[in-house]
This record gives structure tokens, sequence and C-alpha cells, in this order.
């Protein structure tokens, strides 16, 4: 009898404890999904005194090219550095979720091996950054280990 009150009283918490609505809004932030094509996934990176996380996209030969890691990007080599304001997630404490999407910088190296850099900027800033600075922060990736 006292296991029957005991496994009642447990569901009964559990029930309730799971029916709380989320009546948050979205406080005006909106989410970004990114779609890569057919480039891969690299590398990630994070930083919160900008309160941004990035991603890095690219094809095979940009792959070889920062596991080799060259300082220049090999011939046929496509990158894409996706970055996003991040913001808590309102559904887990402690945990954060993409957000607003800042900027998606483009690195792509020709078959003759020009290395070409472009910038698309969704906040509405004019910035130019150094091409050259740009290509090496590119190139100081580092492919994440895949199992």
């Amino acid at each position: 009898m006292k296991n029957t009150i005991l496994i009642l009283m447990v569901s009964l918490v559990a029930l309730t404890a799971c029916s709380k609505e989320n009546n948050e809004k979205d406080n005006g932030l909106s989410r970004v999904v990114f779609d890569p094509g057919p480039l891969k996934f690299i590398s990630n990176s994070l930083n919160p005194k900008k309160e941004t996380m990035s991603a890095l996209y690219g094809n095979e030969k940009a792959l070889e090219s920062l596991s080799k890691e060259n300082q220049t990007p090999e011939a046929g080599s496509m990158m894409k550095l996706v970055t996003w304001k991040y913001h808590d997630n309102p559904q887990y404490i402690g945990g954060t979720i993409t957000g607003e999407l800042v900027s998606i910088e483009t690195v792509q190296a020709d078959q003759l091996g020009n290395i070409s850099y472009d910038i698309k900027n969704d906040l509405g800033k004019t910035i130019s950054p150094n091409k050259e600075e740009r290509i090496q922060y590119f190139m100081s990736y580092r492919p994440v280990s895949r199992p």
C-alpha cells in the first residue's frame, strides 16, 4: 500500500511539473538558420565579449588546406564563416542559442590560386575589414575531429 501511494505521489509531481506553459515571447529576437548548401561544417568559435558565435563551413579543398595548416587556401577552396549573436535559451537554463545573423564572410580561391574575400553584413554597418587579416583568421581555424 505504501508503495502504491509513493508511486502515485511521484507520478502526480512529475506530471504537474511538466505542465508549465511557456508564455514568454521572443522579446524581439529572431533566429536565422543558415543553409550551407554543399559546404560542410569545419569548425566553430565563440566570442563572449561580443556575445557572438561563428561556424566555419567549407568544401573538401578548404578542409584539406586547414588540416595541413597552410597559410593560404589551396586552389579551389571555398569557405564561409557565419556569425550570429547568441542569447539565452528560454527553454533551458544556462543554455545559449543562435539569434540574429551578424555576417557571412566568404573566402574563395579560384583554380589559379587567386584569393577573394567578401562580407555580407546584416547589421547595416559598413565595415571594410582588412582582407589579408581576415584570410589569416580563416586559416587559423582547425577542423574539429570527427569520430
